[in-house]
């Protein structure tokens, strides 16, 4: 098969590493890419994510089998609108069901409409508004931007105050046009993880859970990023609320999407508040999580392609269940100095690419090949470092092992990826 990748971050350079080991791979075309993407297939760094119709033109050029959308901005700009026109496979949703991530306000008014829990919501536009409404919530106050934001668009403020001066960022434009209308929600206690799913826009297939780490310094602290690291297995993913989560959620988001006249395929990120009711909705992405999708990559035991195309191709329904490798996988993110608001660029990034053993995969998200030939810092999150183990603490210890190796004075990691596991340990 010819098979485009789109996209140029720590998860697209994990999916290509996973399809470019497949035996059905015959020619991977990786538009943008970045310099860690090299050895796996054909870069077409000319090429933006957003760019709809020079990435579907690039498609019919490469006489693509199917088309794999790594960023959400693609989805958001409607390239698999545009490839479904020229009869090409694409795994990732239409504009109108990436919605249900481009829209924090289309999504939360689907979830109310079809009673699928979450938590409850207010939508402004006006900052006085967005003031006034703080006196019907309870502190915390969880305040979003409405758009794609990068995963940065997340205020939890403690007091009204602060929450104040976030509706005021926000809305006097943090976040250019994301933040034209914010989202207040209801503060909801629980532990929080992320379940996936491979939908077909009919059914569903789940695909494991991770969890993340928004906060950019140990110990939970410092401001929302779009994630630190993460790990696979979560212990949070008991069997009771997995089964809970697909009940209530997943099925039910992939029927009345459908009925709606919006059928969703690609992969659906969900997510998930573990509360004392159960289960309830966080957010959605419509594309696979940023560093999760590089532990669930290292995990999958299969060949990744068969899931892929049969999304695209719109049936899942003779698959297998996904299956996966025993033991955990950690992935711990390397960031540039001053992210997330205004990371330093163009440091000097050294023995990144080295061998690191058969347990360590370094994936590369914001990097650039300089002319002489050295890697360079080119954004925020810089490096994924991601290993296996037994357990998540074999699993944290080869990978910051891997971390000491590497030479990057202008980057810095968390020091306490996979806490939550550690401590159940």
């Amino acid at each position: 098969m010819n098979i485009l990748l789109v996209g140029s971050g720590g998860r697209e350079h994990a999916l290509a590493w996973k399809i470019a080991a497949s035996p059905l791979t015959k020619r991977l075309v990786i538009a943008p890419g970045n310099p860690g993407m090299e050895k796996l297939g054909e870069l077409r760094p000319g090429l933006k994510a957003d760019d709809a119709d020079g990435l579907a033109a690039l498609a019919r050029e490469i006489k693509a089998d199917l088309v794999v959308v790594g960023p959400e901005t693609a989805l958001a700009a409607g390239l698999a609108d545009r490839l479904a026109a020229a009869g090409i496979p694409c795994f990732g949703p239409t504009q109108r069901a990436a919605q249900l991530e481009s829209s924090k306000a289309f999504s939360k008014a689907f979830l109310e409409r079809h009673e699928i829990p979450t938590a409850g919501y207010g939508v402004y536009d006006r900052v006085a508004d967005a003031r006034a409404a703080l006196s019907v919530f309870k502190p915390p106050y969880v305040i979003k931007a409405d758009g794609l934001a990068a995963g940065k668009g997340v205020a939890i403020s403690p007091d009204k105050a602060d929450a104040e001066a976030e509706i005021e960022r926000m809305l006097g434009g943090r976040f250019g046009t994301a933040g034209a209308r914010v989202v207040i929600e209801e503060f909801m206690d629980g532990e929080e993880g992320s379940l996936f799913a491979l939908c077909d826009g009919q059914r569903a297939v789940l695909f494991g859970g991770a969890q993340d780490h928004k906060r950019a310094f140990d110990g939970d602290t410092g401001p929302n990023t779009g994630g630190m690291g993460a790990y696979s297995p979560a212990p949070v993913f008991t069997p009771e609320l997995v089964e809970a989560a697909d009940r209530l959620v997943v099925q039910p988001t992939m029927a009345h999407m459908a009925a709606e006249g919006a059928p969703y395929r690609g992969v659906l990120y969900v997510g998930l508040m573990a509360t004392a009711e159960g289960p309830k909705v966080v957010e959605f992405n419509a594309r696979f999580g940023d560093p999760e999708c590089q532990v669930l990559m290292m995990r999958m035991a299969g060949d990744i392609v068969p899931y892929l195309l049969a999304c695209a191709r719109g049936d899942v329904s003779g698959l297998p269940a996904p299956a996966f490798k025993p033991g955990t996988v950690i992935c711990v993110v390397i960031a540039a100095r001053g992210y997330p608001d205004s990371p330093l660029e163009g440091s000097i990034i050294r023995g990144a690419e080295q061998d690191f053993g058969p347990h360590v995969q370094v994936f590369h998200a914001g990097t650039k090949r300089r002319a002489d030939g050295q890697l360079a810092a080119a954004g925020g999150r810089v490096l994924n470092v991601c290993a296996e183990g037994a357990d998540i603490a074999e699993a944290r210890d080869r990978a910051y092992a891997a971390i000491r190796k590497i030479d990057f004075p202008g980057g810095f990691s968390r020091s306490d990826i996979g806490w939550r596991a550690m401590d159940r340990a």
